[in-house]
């Protein structure tokens, strides 16, 4: 049921290069998102060129100095992308930018081609939302650091969502693969995953919503990525004893910047339950040291 051109195990969209994940339109199949993986060894430097896409430079791992338009943004970063909300820096399209690392680290750089060139940004840590949604097993944390209405970007939309062990996330099933009003916008996806433990795991499903539509069943390591260009996506299902982490990239053609979805309608009823659970109580997820503080 899987399909090798929806679901990239870890290693196997590598560049060859400091990439050890590099996915652009051209490689999707598609024409807006782009989300690269990079890997650096303590006291290296990167540079690239934006071209016609703007990005946002999000450390998994460590933390960096990124440089673009002659304006260095101290990245303070994270031990791992379970150890708290990051800070991260906006970089605009048709610049030069330098990534740089004392420490080495890992560094998500996410990305949308887009019309407009905004300035250059730095996004504090404590200025991203952080959202707890849904209840029971269906609860999930989420980090908005560039979601719409949260940060502006041109076409650009990611989000951070962690699932506690044993539970599901993207969940009701919902779509995003056609502009109706109001109702849903058309967002082209990436999901990347990161696994806690050393043989986590979890699946991802994507099934179809229309003929021939994307039909995905995976199961999903650290590393692994998940393209979604339509279709019904979710449940994302992380293993009893190993939270998951999913960073969401999305970006589409619409006049306006915004996440419309719409739920499966066979499983939608599942938030009319929600109100009378608890939410998860290891949510929010803190960083080792704080629990129970």
């Amino acid at each position: 049921m899987t399909s090798p051109a929806h679901h990239l195990p870890a290693g196997s969209a590598a560049d060859g290069g400091p990439y050890s994940l590099d996915i652009g339109p051209e490689q999707a199949g598609w024409h807006y998102s782009s989300l690269r993986v990079l890997t650096l060894a303590p006291g290296s430097t990167h540079t690239f060129t934006a071209g016609d896409s703007e990005w946002i430079v999000l450390p998994l791992s460590g933390g960096c100095t990124v440089t673009t338009d002659g304006k260095p943004f101290e990245l303070h970063g994270r031990a791992s992308v379970f150890e708290g909300v990051s800070d991260f820096a906006y970089v605009p399209r048709d610049a030069q930018v330098t990534i740089g690392t004392r420490t080495g680290g890992r560094f998500a750089l996410t990305g949308a081609r887009c019309e407009r060139r905004l300035p250059a940004r730095y996004g504090p840590a404590p200025g991203v939302p952080v959202e707890l949604r849904g209840a029971g097993t269906c609860s999930r944390q989420v980090n908005n650091f560039a979601a719409a209405g949260v940060f502006t970007c041109d076409r650009l939309i990611a989000v951070e969502v962690i699932t506690p062990g044993g539970n599901w996330s993207s969940y009701p099933p919902h779509k995003h693969d056609e502009e109706v009003a109001g109702e849903e916008s058309r967002l082209e996806e990436i999901y990347y995953f990161e696994i806690a433990g050393a043989a986590g795991l979890g699946y991802q499903r994507v099934s179809p919503s229309r003929r021939g539509g994307t039909d995905v069943l995976a199961e999903v390591r650290t590393g692994d990525a998940v393209l979604i260009p339509d279709g019904w996506h979710g449940p994302s299902i992380a293993a009893p004893g190993h939270d998951m982490y999913y960073l969401n990239v999305m970006a589409g053609p619409g006049s306006e910047r915004e996440w419309l979805i719409r739920d499966h309608p066979d499983h939608a009823w599942i938030r009319t339950t929600w109100p009378r659970q608890p939410v998860d109580p290891r949510l929010p997820l803190r960083p080792e040291g704080e629990q129970g503080r």
